[in-house]
C-alpha cells in the first residue's frame, strides 16, 4: 500500500498511516497467512494528505501467482477486502471485495529502504531503487520491510514472491527482465516467501543443482520435521516437486552460523541460524 512520508520501524502503526487502520491490517493479514507492507515511490518523501494510493495485491503460489493493482480514495475501504480470497488464492473473489483492482502483467519489485528498521536497507537500498526507478518507470517501489536485513539491499519481485539479497543494478535489471518472461535470476536469490525457511532453502538447492530457472516449475509438497538431532540443530526432509512430474528428496539442517555476526547494521554480533542443504535426491519420476 502506497504511504508517503516517513517511516518507523513498524512502520503500519508508526507512519502517517492511521495506526489504528495500520494495526487492523496488519492483525488481519497475520490471521490469513498474507504480509501488509507500505510502498513509496523512489526519491525523496514528502509528506502528504488525504490522496489516492495505489495498492497492489498478489498471490505468490507456484503456478496459480497473479498481481492485482488499483487506487483507492481513501485507504479506510482495504476494510472491505476479502482476505479470506488473498488466502485461498481467489483472485474473482478478492476483486469482487474491491472492485477498483484490476489484473495487472508487468512484474512489482520492492526494495527495502526502511532506515529505522535496518540502516544498511536505506544505505544501500535507497540508491538502488532510485538507480531502478527510470529503467522501469512505476514498477520499483521502495518498501519497508523484506526480511534478512544482512543482505542488503534486498528486494522481492511480484507476484511470484521470490526474494533476492545483495542486488545491485545490473542484477537487478536483469531480475525484472526475466521476470518478464517468466524466468528468474539465481544471483542473491534467498527462496520464495510463498514457502516456510526450510522449504526455501530446499527449493533453491533444487535450482541450484538441477539448473532450473522457471519461475513456476517448482513447488514443495513435503515438509516434515526429522528427530531431533544435537542441541541447536533442527532438520527437515522436504519434497520438493516439478510441474513434470520429477521430485526431489533434500535435507535441511537449520545450524547456528560461527563465528557471531550482527543481523542488522549496527546490532550486537550474534548466531544467526542458517538452513543448510544436502545435495538433492532424485526420487522415481511420477507419470
Amino acid at each position: 500500500m502506497e504511504q508517503p512520508g516517513p517511516w518507523g520501524r513498524k512502520a503500519l502503526t508508526q507512519s502517517h498511516l492511521d495506526p489504528v487502520l495500520g494495526a487492523a491490517l496488519e492483525t488481519a493479514a497475520g490471521a490469513h497467512g498474507a504480509r501488509v507492507a507500505l510502498a513509496r515511490r523512489p526519491g525523496r518523501h514528502p509528506d502528504a494528505g488525504p490522496a489516492p494510493r495505489r495498492i497492489w495485491i498478489a498471490s505468490t503460489r507456484p503456478a496459480e501467482s497473479w498481481l492485482l493493482g488499483g487506487w483507492v480514495e481513501d485507504v479506510a475501504e482495504l476494510g472491505a477486502l476479502a482476505w479470506r480470497g488473498i488466502e485461498s488464492g481467489d483472485r474473482e473473489l478478492v476483486r469482487a471485495s474491491l472492485p477498483v483492482m484490476r489484473p495487472e502483467t508487468e512484474p512489482l519489485l520492492l526494495v527495502c529502504t526502511n532506515g529505522r528498521r535496518d540502516v544498511c536497507c536505506a544505505n544501500f537500498g535507497r540508491p538502488l531503487a532510485g538507480t531502478l526507478r527510470d529503467r522501469f518507470p512505476g514498477r520499483v517501489w521502495e518498501t519497508t520491510h523484506t526480511g534478512g536485513h544482512r543482505f542488503a539491499p534486498t528486494a522481492v519481485l511480484l507476484p511470484h514472491g521470490v526474494a533476492y539479497g545483495r542486488l545491485d543494478a545490473d542484477a537487478a535489471t536483469l531480475l525484472v527482465e526475466k521476470a518478464r518472461l517468466g524466468r528468474q535470476l539465481t544471483v542473491g536469490y534467498r527462496g520464495r516467501s510463498t514457502f516456510p525457511r526450510p522449504a526455501q532453502a530446499a527449493e533453491a538447492a533444487v535450482r541450484r543443482a538441477v539448473d532450473i530457472d522457471s519461475l513456476d516449475d517448482l513447488d514443495v509438497t513435503t515438509i516434515q520435521t526429522t528427530e531431533p538431532g544435537e542441541a541447536g540443530v533442527t532438520s527437515w526432509r522436504v519434497v520438493v516437486t516439478h510441474r513434470d512430474g520429477r521430485r526431489w528428496r533434500v535435507d535441511i539442517t537449520a545450524r547456528p552460523l560461527d563465528p557471531p555476526r550482527p543481523e542488522s547494521c549496527g546490532a550486537a554480533a550474534v548466531r544467526p541460524l542458517a538452513y543448510l542443504a544436502d545435495a538433492p535426491v532424485l526420487q522415481e519420476q511420477r507419470a
